[in-house]
C-alpha cells in the first residue's frame, strides 16, 4: 500500500498559538484555569488539557467571578467579553488574528450603514462571535437557496463576509449567486477564508486523484477538517473523517492500494503519526512525504498574556 502524507496538514498558526496560550497561562495562573468553548475543535486536544485542570465552559456565567478565562480561538462577541469584565475576570483572547479581522471587517461595515451577509454555517462557534459584533446588520446564509430567499431593497448597501474555515468551493457557489442576485453587493477587501484551510483543501484537491482512499484525521465539530472530506467526496475519492486510529476499519481498505492522509487545522500531528504507523504495519505500507504548499505563518502569543508573562 502506498501512503501519502499531504503537507500541509495539521494544526496552523491560529491553532498553534491557541493551545501554547493554554500552555503558558497554566504556567502562570495554574488551575482551575477556565477557557470559553472548546480552545480548538478537537476533541484530544480538549481531553489533554482538562486532564490538566482546564475547564472549559459554554456560558461565561460558569466563570466564577474574579478567575482567568481565555476565549477560543473562534473568537467571541462583545457581549461576552462584556459579561467577563462585569464579573471581574482576567481575559486572555486566543482569537485567531484571521478571525478577529472578520470581526473588524463586520464593525467597520455596519458604522458605514451597509447590511453584512455572513456566508457560513449557522451557530458555529465563530459565526456566532462574528455576528455578535453587529447582530442587527449581519444577515446568515448557508446556501444559493438561502441566497435566493433573501428580500434585500435595491438601494441597501450591501457586503458578504465569509467564515474562515468553509471551503472554497461551497463559498463560491454561495458568493456567484450572491453577485448574480446583489450585482452592488462588495466583496471583502481581502479573502476571508484563511490561509491553513486554503493550503489544507488545495493539498487534498492536487492530491486525492491520485489514492484510492483519504483519510482525515479531525473531530466531526471541526468546520474546516469535515470540508477536507467533502472536498474528496467531490472529487469522486472515498473519505473518511476520524479522530484517531481507533476508529479506523478494515473493510474500508479492501481493494485499496493507495491511501492519503491528512489532518484538519485542530488535530495533532502525533494523531496522524499512530494512523500511518497503524497502516504501515497492518498493510505493508510505505509512506511518502507529499508537499504541495510551503506555511511559515506564526502569530504571537496574546498581549495580556506576554505581560503576564513578564510580571510573574
Amino acid at each position: 500500500m502506498k501512503i501519502m502524507l499531504a503537507n500541509p496538514r495539521g494544526f496552523c498558526a491560529g491553532v498553534n498559538m491557541a493551545i501554547q496560550t493554554v500552555d503558558e497561562a497554566l504556567k502562570i495562573v495554574g488551575t482551575p484555569l477556565y477557557v470559553y468553548h472548546e480552545i480548538v475543535h478537537n476533541r484530544h486536544v480538549v481531553a489533554r488539557f482538562e486532564e490538566q485542570g482546564v475547564v472549559f465552559v459554554d456560558h461565561i456565567d460558569d466563570v466564577p467571578s474574579n478567575s482567568t478565562v481565555i476565549f477560543s480561538a473562534h473568537g467571541v462577541s462583545p457581549e461576552v467579553r462584556n459579561a467577563a469584565k462585569s464579573r471581574g475576570c482576567t481575559m486572555i483572547d486566543a482569537t485567531c488574528p484571521l478571525v478577529t479581522k472578520v470581526h473588524m471587517e463586520a464593525v467597520r461595515y455596519a458604522r458605514q450603514g451597509f447590511r453584512i451577509i455572513l456566508v457560513g454555517h449557522a451557530g458555529h462557534d465563530e459565526v456566532v462571535g462574528t455576528v455578535g459584533e453587529a447582530p442587527d446588520a449581519i444577515t446568515i446564509v448557508e446556501s444559493a437557496a438561502d441566497v435566493e430567499r433573501l428580500q434585500i431593497s435595491d438601494d441597501v448597501p450591501l457586503v458578504y463576509l465569509t467564515q474562515t474555515t468553509l471551503s472554497m468551493d461551497d463559498a463560491q457557489i454561495i458568493i456567484s449567486a450572491l453577485e448574480d442576485k446583489f450585482p452592488q453587493i462588495k466583496s471583502p477587501p481581502s479573502e476571508d477564508i484563511c490561509y491553513a484551510t486554503t493550503n489544507r483543501q488545495h493539498a487534498v484537491r492536487d492530491l486525492a486523484t491520485e489514492a484510492d482512499l483519504v483519510l482525515v484525521v479531525g473531530s466531526k465539530n471541526s468546520s474546516n477538517s469535515v470540508r477536507l472530506t467533502e472536498i474528496s467526496e467531490n472529487i469522486g475519492t472515498r473519505a473518511y473523517l476520524m479522530d484517531d486510529v481507533t476508529e479506523l476499519r478494515d473493510a474500508w481498505f479492501e481493494g485499496v492500494n493507495s491511501v492519503l492522509v491528512t489532518a484538519g487545522a485542530s488535530a495533532p500531528e502525533d494523531l496522524v503519526q499512530e494512523i500511518v504507523h497503524h497502516l504501515e504495519k497492518t498493510y505493508g505500507g510505505k509512506t511518502e512525504d507529499r508537499l504541495v504548499v510551503e506555511e511559515e505563518m506564526h502569530f504571537n502569543l496574546p498581549v495580556t498574556l506576554r505581560v503576564m508573562k513578564q510580571n510573574a
